[in-house]
Order: C-alpha cells, then structure tokens, then sequence
C-alpha cells in the first residue's frame, strides 16, 4: 500500500479561512479585531522565519498583529516587564514568546508570567492544569492542530491504540493528554525507549515529535497505522542548492510504503500549527469578551 498523504497547507488554508470568518464576525460586533502579539528575542533563523509567517498569517485573517523584536543580549527582567505590559494591553487578547530564548533567560519564568488568558501557547501552569482535567482552556497548537486534521480527514480516534514518541511539554505531553481525551489509548516513549520499535508497532496512530532525523523507519511502523510528522529537522545535503534539506522525524518515502495516511514535512504538521494558533488567539478574545459581559 502507499499511505494518503494528509495535506496539512490545504487543511490548514480551510481553518483560517474559517477563523477570517469569525474575525470578521467579532469586529463588527466590538468595533475592533482580536489582537495577537509574539515577542522575539534574538536573530535565531527558524525563529525568524516563523515570526515572520505568523504575523503574515495575522494580517491574512484580519487580526491585529505585533512583532517585538529585542536584541539577543536583552535582559530577562526588560522582557518581563514587556510580558506585563502586554497582560495589561486591551488591544491584545493574546501573546508568545518564541522559543528557544537565550540562554540567560529562563523560559519558565517567562512563560508563568504570561496572563493565563492570554497564553495562546498553552503552556501556562494554569492551562496546563485545566487540560489535564479536561476543562476549557488554550492549548498547545501544534498538538490541537493534529487533533483538528485527524478529525477533519475522517480518521477515527476513539478506540485506537496511540503512540506518541516524544515527552516534550509543548508536543509530547499534550498530543497524549488530547489523544487520551479523545477515547484512545495512547502510550508516550522516546529516543531512549528500548526496544523503540516494539512500541511503536503497536499504534494505529503514531506521532513522532522527538526531534531525531529519520528515526522512525518502516519496521517500526504498524501495517496501515497513521503516522504524523512533528519533526523538522536541518541535514546536510551537498547536492542541494542550499547544501542542506528539511527531513521529518520519520523516513517518509519508506513509511508511506507501509502506513495508510501520512503527513509530509515540510507541508504538514507546519501549517496546522499556525492556523491553529490564529483559532487560539481567536478563542482567547471571544472567551475575555464572554468574561466581561459577566
């Protein structure tokens, strides 16, 4: 057999036309758009790149978008008191801090101090919490993202054996606790799970987001399972223009051969991702009107 490929830039395109829709929706009714901000620390490339997308994308949907922009070497205290001002900004309903930061500055201390209700990374202990008990709240948008494509290409959850390599807390744990949601039965392993392959066989669903090139191969892989993508990683490749390549997680051109549906990389997981935090952002406004209306 060779697997379907799950297009994640058309799936992706479908959900912010979806959340335009509601953007325009919400500015009519309170005369102004939902506000997404995304504080960037440094000149890191991927990181870049995706800033860049994301205030595109912003634009795109009709939201109201900033980018602040510091110098790697800024202290941790400037960037939160930019997080508190930006909590205490009533054009902005939600914002990030793109990761990785520096070094010198502690990521949890960070993130913690991002609103809760703002928080459209999901990563706040509060959110975190909440999707534990299964209670409304912002969550990490890749792993929402992966849910929305599963349910929107038709593949059954429920019932299903789930593998998910990688215990990362912004893919990992949460692609688990979503699966597990979800009435699958999901198991988390990762690079160092001995024998790796055994466990990975046993899914119908598998997600790989371990950030290893390629190390899902064809012998790991359940016959007719669905595999996603998380990976994005860099490898040399001397034939290529740029003299390198963007691989996933997973051997594609091997595994499509064995599983019944695929995501790509580049093309998959990506997009989903960004689409999915536009609809965060979208539900973080909608959710502070709610809580001002009383």
């Amino acid at each position: 057999m060779t697997a379907r490929i799950i297009d994640g830039r058309a799936i992706a395109a479908q959900m912010r036309r979806e959340v335009a829709e509601e953007v325009a929706a919400f500015k009519a009714r309170h005369g102004y758009p939902p506000g997404l901000a995304v504080i960037l620390v440094g000149d890191y490339p991927p990181s870049v790149y995706y800033v860049r997308t994301k205030a595109r994308f912003c634009e795109d949907v009709g939201m109201y978008s900033e980018v602040h922009h510091l110098p790697e070497n800024t202290p941790e205290e400037e960037v939160l008191a930019l997080v508190d001002r930006l909590n205490k900004d009533p054009k902005i309903h939600g914002f990030l801090v793109q990761l990785p930061l520096p070094k010198h500055i502690n990521p949890l201390r960070v993130q913690w101090a991002i609103d809760p209700a703002k928080d459209v990374d999901g990563l706040h202990p509060l959110n975190v919490g909440r999707l534990v008990l299964g209670e409304r709240c912002l969550t990490p948008a890749t792993p929402a993202g992966i849910m929305e494509a599963l349910r929107r290409e038709d593949i059954p959850v429920e019932g299903k054996r789930a593998v998910v390599v990688g215990r990362s807390n912004i893919v990992g744990k949460p692609m688990a606790i979503l699966l597990m949601h979800a009435n699958a039965t999901p198991t988390i392993c990762h690079s160092r799970t001995r024998p790796l392959g055994d466990v990975t066989r046993e899914g119908d669903i598998l997600v790989a987001a371990v950030g290893v090139p390629e190390l899902i191969r064809a012998d790991m892989v359940k016959p007719g399972a669905v595999v996603i993508d998380v990976g994005v990683n860099r490898v040399e490749d001397p034939t290529t223009e740029k003299g390198y390549r963007i691989v996933g997680d997973v051997a594609f051109e091997e595994v499509r051969e064995v599983a019944s549906a695929i995501t790509p990389v580049p093309g998959g997981v990506g997009p989903l991702t960004i689409a999915q935090l536009l609809r965060n952002n979208l539900m973080a406004a909608q959710w502070q009107m709610e809580e001002r209306a009383g």
